[in-house]
């Protein structure tokens, strides 16, 4: 039964008690975040809840029949939350008549399924078109007037400063948002909402209509400036560094303040955008205060902006989108390309909860969500595609969704022992003793990652087929439960052993490795690990095929000269 799990799920385990610093016990409300501990996390029910979530396709949800296929698929692979999408044509067709037949089928479908949501919202934008407007909205350019190349041309995407366009996102938006409120706020079958989709600007890095070009040559807004000068010494490197070497001005141009190049117009856009989407956001929260995000489109390496998304919350960007959007609960990444922790990384700072709404699945994204959960202290995960064929986009190679059939076997065997183990993640979360070491690209020979008094020393191990593949994506992530004690979830093929470089005797040994099976919501124990199995007390190996078995293990150190 989903997320009604007992609370001591391993002998000698103490029940979940709640960080010392966290909000005190309240009647349920409205999902929202709280800080526990070392984690800020998502509250649902009055209880930390763990996103493990799926992204349907863009195109999935526009037709109830198709998609009543689906529901058994995601159930299936162990998703407890789906990322489904609401467009602005669906609900208002006509101007100022609304249908909310669309958004009803999906939470009575969920419902039915005991599954949650979280609503996507194709208002003015989705990956930086405005394909999802209303006709009436696509057809009226002089109400609803576009952005422009350099050379004059219009482009398929409204401006950011037509105030006609933003005021009608709002009004329909809050519309939505009364509605949700209206036939879910007792239910709370959705959690939250992200407003627009992967906004941005391409093939240029900003917008040149005249009105563009007029707010560009004007000064960078007071407040902007205002909030920079007061976040000075936490800004993203990246950006304080343009700032400063273009003089550290307190006032003047965008190029006066940011310096000439791609990046500052990057930036304008990405204030541009950030006012724009605030003020629809505030207008929904204004009906239904559920958490609200936006998302990010990176960029790809060694791309400039332009070449992809320009404007969107990217790194660098992320304090404009915080001065300029505080009707934002947070900014979430995308996250199709390698170096994902580098990236997640980026996302997860003391302003901005870590949930990443769009990735690779299969074994790469598997081996992403416990980096995510464990390193990252993440709330969530979801890979894109989750209902469909897995296919890759633009030929890319590193852009791979799903595992080639519908669904995602591989993604729902890790949720399905995620699941049963979401107290206790959500509880090391809290007391800062959860860990995972990550190994990506073929470039990385070892990881190595410390949890309590140990060291984690890993290598690629082969595999069932008996070869090992260089280039595979695998993680391993630790739940201390001892000082010596450590639950420990896998994602690939890997050998693990143990070091130390704290006081005390310098050996490391395995004392004993234990496999637990979940089932049902506790743990039966499996066989006892020794002699060939670990190395003759040297190494744990963890398989690609654990998480199909649904197996973890309990591992115990000590120390010895």
């Amino acid at each position: 039964m989903r997320q009604m799990l007992a609370l001591l799920l391993f002998t000698g385990l103490c029940v979940l008690s709640q960080p010392g610093n966290a909000a005190s016990a309240s009647a349920p409300g409205l999902p929202h975040f709280e800080r526990r501990g070392e984690a800020t996390q998502l509250i649902v029910d009055g209880k930390p809840f763990l996103i493990l979530g799926g992204e349907v396709k863009n195109s999935s949800t526009s037709n109830l029949d198709h998609f009543s296929r689906k529901w058994p698929l995601l159930v299936r692979d162990n998703l407890n939350t789906v990322l489904v999408p609401v467009a602005w044509e669906t609900i208002e067709p006509v101007e100022g008549r609304f249908d909310f037949s669309n958004v009803d089928g999906l939470i009575k479908g969920a419902r039915d399924h005991d599954l949650r949501l979280v609503f996507l919202w194709f208002g003015t934008w989705k990956n930086t078109f405005s394909s999802y407007v209303p006709a009436w909205v696509k057809r009226d350019q002089q109400r609803f007037p576009r952005m422009q190349t350099a050379d004059g041309r219009g482009t398929e995407r409204i401006s950011t400063l037509s105030a006609a366009a933003r005021d009608a996102d709002a009004r329909a938006f809050a519309q939505l948002m009364r509605h949700l409120k209206a036939v879910d706020g007792a239910r709370q079958t959705v959690l939250m909402v992200q407003v627009e989709n992967e906004v941005g600007v391409i093939p240029e890095s900003r917008d040149h209509a005249p009105d563009a070009e007029a707010a560009f040559a004007q000064p960078v807004p007071a407040e902007l400036m205002a909030y920079l000068a007061a976040h000075r010494a936490t800004l993203n490197p990246q950006l304080r560094a343009a700032w400063e070497a273009a003089g550290g001005r307190s006032t003047g141009s965008w190029t006066e303040v940011f310096g000439e190049g791609s990046m500052t117009d990057s930036l304008f856009m990405s204030w541009s955008y950030a006012r724009y989407i605030d003020h629809v956001a505030a207008a929904g929260k204004a009906e239904y205060a559920l958490p609200m995000f936006t998302n990010a489109a990176l960029i790809r390496p060694n791309y400039e902006p332009g070449q992809y998304n320009s404007g969107g919350p990217l790194p660098f960007a992320i304090d404009l989108w915080k001065a300029g959007a505080p009707a934002l609960d947070f900014l979430a990444p995308d996250i199709y390309f390698d170096d994902y922790a580098h990236w997640a990384s980026e996302y997860r700072r003391p302003d901005n909860v870590l949930f990443v709404p769009e990735a690779r699945g299969g074994a790469t994204g598997a081996a992403n969500a416990l980096y995510t959960f464990g390193a990252l202290k993440g709330f969530g995960f979801s890979p894109f595609g989750i209902d469909e064929r897995g296919v890759q986009l633009a030929g890319d190679p590193s852009v791979g969704l799903g595992t080639g059939g519908d669904g995602d076997p591989v993604i729902g065997a890790l949720y399905g022992q995620l699941e049963q183990i979401a107290p206790l993640v959500l509880q090391k979360q809290a007391e800062g003793k959860i860990a995972t070491v990550i190994m990506e690209g073929s470039a990385q020979r070892s990881g190595r990652g410390r949890i309590g008094d140990y060291m984690v020393n890993m290598v690629r191990a082969s595999g069932p087929d008996g070869n090992v593949d260089p280039a595979s994506r695998v993680a391993a992530m630790f739940l201390q439960t001892g000082p010596d004690e450590f639950i420990v979830v896998g994602a690939g093929d890997m050998q693990i052993a143990f070091t130390t470089d704290r006081p005390g005797p310098p050996i490391v040994g395995i004392e004993s490795i234990d496999e637990q099976i979940l089932k049902d919501g506790a743990m039966v124990a499996g066989r006892r690990l020794n002699g060939d199995e670990n190395g003759q007390g040297q190494s744990l190996r963890l398989s690609s095929s654990d998480a199909a078995e649904a197996k973890v293990y309990r591992v115990r150190l000590y120390r010895y000269r």
